[in-house]
């Protein structure tokens, strides 16, 4: 097997980066931080959307590109290292996946060449407060098509059009699409560690809704969800970790300290060869992922679980790094190592605490040994 992108992914990934340098600076994300009232950067979704981006992984017939998962991964690390501003994550990692997963030809039809034209944004909603999502804690509840309940935090909830709803329907778990926009929903917003992020509680009264999959598969289905997500998400978060990487060491070998540049001190190149290590573990993990996803490998969630733990605590550890490494001056507004801190908290828990994946992760091993 090969563990590498092509010339074609590497160059569109290239392309990629030079795009978002123009289009992602810190001063475009920090513009959507100042701003209560800017949720995410409306021109950047826009311009995301025109490069075809958000159809990378969508076929051709509904719309999109017909590139692939790896295409998609290498645009999800360069929209790491740029912290992007925008609900991509959300509506193509989690919207667009469930529906190419379980979406029958009508949901398919009707909501696939929307989110790569960009003209929808989707959120997924599991969670109704602190915890790991479990069917016992399910307590959103379908009947007769209609949907009563409360789920938060959701992760761009205050944004989206369309969400993912787990709820019980008969008492089972099952999936469900909902139309923000439509009677029976309540929004709340949420302040969280990145307001770059959007976050909102949902409250739904009788909210008109259709079932995405079978009925009493929804806990199958989120997994399944959740495992594709997981290595999406690990190349975001290898790029904002090989980010940091790159501020520290730019600022170790311009910063003076006794007359000697910071980086010729052992504590600090001790500091840096740390954060390189757990990076390149974590783009191991990662680049098998790619691998299992763009093959449907059966060792998929085994990939997925190993990829969502390490990328976590790299970008944690790189983005806590960066800020030691530049010394008081990094706790300051000033600097831009706040900004990967604060994603690298999001990205950790938008799809289950690395807590959760840990049990995963060892649960998928003791299958496979039992075996």
């Amino acid at each position: 097997m090969n563990f590498d992108f092509s010339d074609d992914q590497k160059f569109l990934k290239s392309e990629a980066r030079k795009f978002l340098d123009a289009n992602a600076s810190p001063e475009r994300v920090r513009a959507v931080l100042d701003d209560e009232g800017k949720a995410f950067d409306q021109a950047l979704w826009k311009a995301v959307a025109e490069q075809g981006w958000l159809g990378a992984a969508i076929p051709e017939q509904y719309g999109g590109l017909g590139l692939g998962h790896l295409e998609l991964c290498v645009i999800a690390e360069e929209l790491g290292r740029a912290v992007a501003p925008i609900p991509f994550a959300s509506t193509v990692y989690f919207l667009a996946e469930a529906i190419l997963l379980a979406g029958d030809d009508e949901q398919k039809s009707d909501l696939l060449p929307k989110i790569a034209a960009g003209r929808i944004i989707g959120a997924i909603a599991t969670s109704e407060g602190p915890g790991a999502t479990t069917a016992a804690t399910v307590r959103a509840t379908v009947s007769d098509g209609r949907l009563n309940g409360v789920k938060l935090p959701v992760t761009d909830g205050d944004i989206a059009d369309v969400a993912l709803v787990l709820a019980k329907e008969n008492g089972k778990p099952g999936l469900f699409l909902v139309d923000l926009e439509g009677a029976g929903v309540t929004r709340q917003a949420l302040k969280t560690l990145d307001p770059t992020r959007d976050a909102a509680k949902l409250t739904f009264s009788d909210a008109p809704v259709s079932r995405l999959g079978s009925a009493g598969a929804g806990m199958e289905l989120v997994e399944q969800i959740f495992d594709r997500a997981a290595i999406l998400l690990a190349f975001e978060q290898c790029g904002g970790a090989d980010k940091c990487l790159e501020m520290a060491k730019a600022y170790a070998l311009e910063r003076y300290a006794f007359g000697r540049v910071i980086a010729s001190y052992q504590a600090i190149k001790h500091k840096l060869a740390d954060v390189y290590v757990k990076n390149e573990l974590a783009r191991s993990n990662a680049y098998y992922g790619a691998w299992a996803l763009n093959t449907n490998a059966p060792e998929t969630p085994l990939a997925a679980s190993a990829a969502r733990i390490a990328a976590s605590e790299a970008f944690w550890f790189a983005a806590k790094e960066n800020i030691q490494t530049h010394g008081g001056i990094g706790f300051t507004w000033e600097m831009d190592c706040h900004l990967y801190y604060r994603r690298s908290r999001q990205l950790s828990l938008v799809a289950g605490a690395p807590r959760v994946w840990k049990e995963r992760l060892v649960s998928h091993l003791e299958r496979r040994n039992a075996a």
